[in-house]
């Protein structure tokens, strides 16, 4: 038997290096013992990160990894503490807060769905104690349901992905449970149309992992709520990130049309349908349409003149009000207007960004994605420092994601091409495999780039 003299995070992957297996093939293990499918690589590796202690899951993990159950219940979390309970400290104010909502939304019966998922007779009196309390209860949860949207809605663009991922579909999975509670009563408007919101930012987060088919069924459930509830803003919302994902993998005729259908259900003088338009502008542009760039320039530029003085200009339902539409700066870089992508990024940088310096801001990856457009021009441009200098300060972001990069890997792609062998080059290659080698960035469903001869 293993002896527990090893921290809990650090025994986790002693034991899972021993067995020969992955994170995803633990985890899978883990969904074929309990029957849940509700744990994810992702969640396996902040167990092993010390962040999170798997109390309820320290049963089946040791059958899954064929040692004792004591042998993790006994092991401490960390080096000089005892096992059973304690937890991990926070490492920065944004996971304060979020084990803070965590346990605050628990408090109001979050609880069940881990309950429901493990499948329980604590399920049945979780009902019980709804059945009694009442449609009041349930009304309260969902307030509480709106306000953890309102908060991952601004804060998922700063969150580790992955993490905050994880912690969507606990709340997502909570509202299932209500859903299914529901049985054969029609279940409210508001808790349909929650239940919607979570599904798309599921989706969003799913993008910036790189996790397509996840994000493309929470996408799907998405639309499906938004036609329950008639509510046509959130079917819009999820089909711009099914055309994002289409833009991203390189299928921008796939992209636009995607961004023209996400017109047809909103109206217009709404954020999403300027969105679309700006997202079906940089799209034309990837395909080499410049017609079909300028009208839907020109449809952009009229949908943001029509939006109200207090539009929202963060979170993830904003947009950035700047002179030129959203995606401007892409769209000119892709039909070879390179000068006027360059000043078009800086203005960009300088109006929407320029809070962001060191990356600390609100969205540090767009600010990233918007230096690596810059690098971009820059290179074709024939202003190697410029270029590189701009690559570099986008790696030295501290949330990578997905679409971060790819931007990344097609300027290392750039440089390579057109200045082969040159210092400026190899340095800028050496740091992208570096951050392509750092934990966040393994969270993250990226092919391996090759080192280059």
């Amino acid at each position: 038997m293993e002896a527990p003299s090893l921290p809990l995070p650090d025994l986790l992957k002693h034991l899972r290096a021993r067995a020969d297996i992955t994170q995803q093939q633990l985890a899978d293990k883990l969904s074929a013992i309990t029957g849940t499918y509700t744990i994810t690589r992702h969640e396996i590796g902040r167990w092993e990160q010390g962040r999170v202690r798997p109390t309820s899951w320290l049963p089946p993990l040791a059958d899954a990894l064929d040692v004792g159950r004591e042998v993790l219940e006994n092991a401490p979390d960390r080096p000089g503490k005892k096992g059973r309970g304690s937890r991990p400290v926070p490492e920065d104010d944004m996971e304060q807060v979020s084990e803070v909502l965590r346990r605050t939304f628990l408090q109001r019966g979050v609880a069940a769905a881990a309950v429901s998922a493990l499948d329980t007779p604590d399920d049945l009196r979780v009902v019980q104690a709804l059945n009694i309390v009442g449609a009041d209860h349930l009304g309260s949860v969902v307030d509480g349901l709106g306000e953890l949207i309102d908060h991952y809605t601004q804060t998922i663009g700063a969150l580790p992905p992955a993490d905050v991922y994880d912690e969507l579909l606990t709340v997502r999975s909570y509202a299932t449970g209500l859903l299914a509670h529901a049985g054969t009563t029609r279940p409210s408007t508001e808790l349909v149309l929650a239940t919607g919101w979570l599904s798309h930012l599921l989706a969003v987060a799913a993008c910036d992992m790189g996790e397509h088919a996840a994000a493309r069924v929470w996408c799907s459930d998405a639309e499906r709520r938004s036609r329950e509830t008639g509510y046509s803003e959130l079917e819009a919302w999820a089909t711009l990130t099914k055309a994002m994902i289409a833009w991203y993998q390189g299928q921008p005729r796939q992209s636009a049309t995607l961004s023209a259908r996400g017109q047809q259900v909103i109206a217009k003088g709404t954020i999403v349908y300027a969105k679309l338009a700006s997202q079906e502008m940089r799209s034309a542009a990837m395909a080499g349409d410049v017609d079909g760039m300028s009208r839907a320039r020109r449809t952009a530029v009229a949908a943001i003149a029509a939006l109200p003085a207090d539009t929202p200009t963060s979170g993830a339902l904003s947009i950035a009000l700047t002179d030129d539409p959203p995606y401007t700066a892409t769209s000119l870089l892709y039909v070879g207007r390179y000068r006027e992508a360059v000043t078009t990024t800086n203005r960009v940088i300088e109006t929407v960004y320029q809070p962001e310096a060191r990356q600390n801001g609100g969205h540090p990856s767009g600010y990233a994605r918007s230096l690596l457009i810059l690098g971009l021009a820059q290179a074709a441009l024939g202003r190697l420092d410029e270029s590189i200098a701009a690559g570099h300060a986008a790696l030295e972001g501290r949330r990578p994601v997905w679409p971060t990069m790819v931007l990344a890997d097609k300027l290392d792609k750039v440089l390579a091409q057109q200045y082969p062998g040159a210092r400026q080059t190899v340095e800028y290659h050496s740091r992208y495999m570096e951050a392509l080698d750092t934990p966040a960035a393994h969270q993250l469903q990226l092919p391996r780039a090759k080192e280059r001869q």
